[in-house]
């Protein structure tokens, strides 16, 4: 049963932001599902509500199955701690605590309160990786940063002209494009903004709550007029951070676009700063694209969570640009390493995923 509300939760993809993946099912005392629900942030009413809703009086005595635990203050929504008690529902069986403050805890010790049997910790890791993000946001101040790289067999990312369209092949870049999805934010560096001309939207086709935002470390203001960036600012925001000696005429021109420029000392140098800011912009998630200065940056501060590496059938040579560029280490075990990898195939290429340190 929690497996099953764990899928509902994950129907909410891209619409929940900046709040979580919830989703809710609810048994009555034969084993019978009698309710389903799962979280949108426009659509108000929380899963649980939904469920119950949907249960009737079939809810009295029945176990309500919960991915987070339910909230017991009334913010958007009235408690769904009362709803439940209300309904007249049983138990509760939960997989994580809440870690916001104004639940952590309160919404379980409500129910227990009002005599509701809790149970804890089913699927619990299963929960807490499905909402990563809002986890991570929550506890660390920060976005939860997912590094992505499409590189070849030899660890490259483009030729030695800078070609790199395409290294990975369709089901890779579909694959991606459910990635950006899932986060509030995506980011390049000015290099990749100049040279590739993208246009970082979120061509996944589903529907999302908010528009992506675009993001580009532009310390010299590269970013020009003409880029799609530019031209498609009103349609989808652009965030450029850059420094406060920037040309004014070169700032004025990208506003008049559309396109907030933001001009400070480090110029998009200090990273931290730049998830401080962005985590003010009520970003959960960031989804870094490129490239290999952007991601060695990264990867130095220690501020990649998730990395995914897609792997292509190509060789392109010694004098062809790396993935990555920062200093490796003197020996083998000291290299940074993934954890709780997993693969998955695309086509002909290879989905390497995985999860850092970070900055813990």
């Amino acid at each position: 049963m929690m497996a099953r509300a764990l899928e509902l939760a994950a129907r909410g993809a891209g619409q929940v932001s900046p709040g979580p993946l919830v989703g809710c099912v609810v048994v009555d005392r034969h084993g019978e599902v009698v309710g389903e629900g799962f979280y949108v942030y426009e659509g108000l009413k929380h899963a649980e509500t939904l469920a119950l809703e949907q249960a009737g009086a079939r809810a009295r005595g029945a176990t309500a199955y919960v991915t987070l635990e339910p909230h017991a203050h009334t913010g958007r929504t009235p408690p769904c701690t009362e709803a439940l008690i209300r309904a007249g529902v049983a138990r509760v069986v939960a997989a994580i605590e809440d870690p916001n403050p104004l639940v952590s805890g309160r919404g379980f010790d409500k129910l227990r309160e009002a005599g509701v049997e809790v149970v804890t910790g089913v699927l619990e890791k299963e929960a807490a990786r499905l909402n990563e993000k809002y986890v991570h946001a929550i506890r660390r101040g920060r976005p939860f940063v997912h590094l992505k790289l499409a590189c070849s067999l030899d660890g490259r990312i483009a030729t030695s002209t800078g070609h790199a369209r395409w290294i990975s092949g369709p089901e890779s870049r579909a694959r991606a494009q459910q990635l950006r999805r899932e986060c509030d934010a995506i980011l390049v560096g000015s290099g990749t903004a100049v040279k590739d001309d993208p246009l970082l939207t979120d061509r996944s086709g589903l529907p999302r709550r908010r528009p992506l935002l675009r993001v580009v470390l532009d310390e010299q203001l590269r970013l020009g007029p003409q880029s799609q960036l530019a031209r498609t600012a009103r349609e989808t925001p652009v965030l450029v951070f850059t420094s406060d000696q920037a040309d004014p005429r070169r700032v004025s021109e990208l506003e008049s676009l559309g396109v907030e420029v933001l001009q400070t000392a480090a110029g998009g140098r200090d990273l931290k700063s730049v998830l401080e800011e962005l985590r003010g912009r009520e970003v959960q998630g960031l989804f870094v694209e490129g490239g290999a200065g952007v991601a060695g940056a990264f990867l130095r501060a220690g501020l990649v969570d998730k990395a995914s590496f897609f792997v292509a059938p190509l060789i392109l040579g010694s004098d062809a640009l790396g993935a990555v560029n920062v200093s490796g280490p003197l020996t083998v075990p000291e290299a940074t390493r993934l954890r709780d990898v997993e693969t998955h195939r695309h086509g002909d290429d290879v989905e390497i995923t995985g999860y850092l340190f970070g900055d813990e």
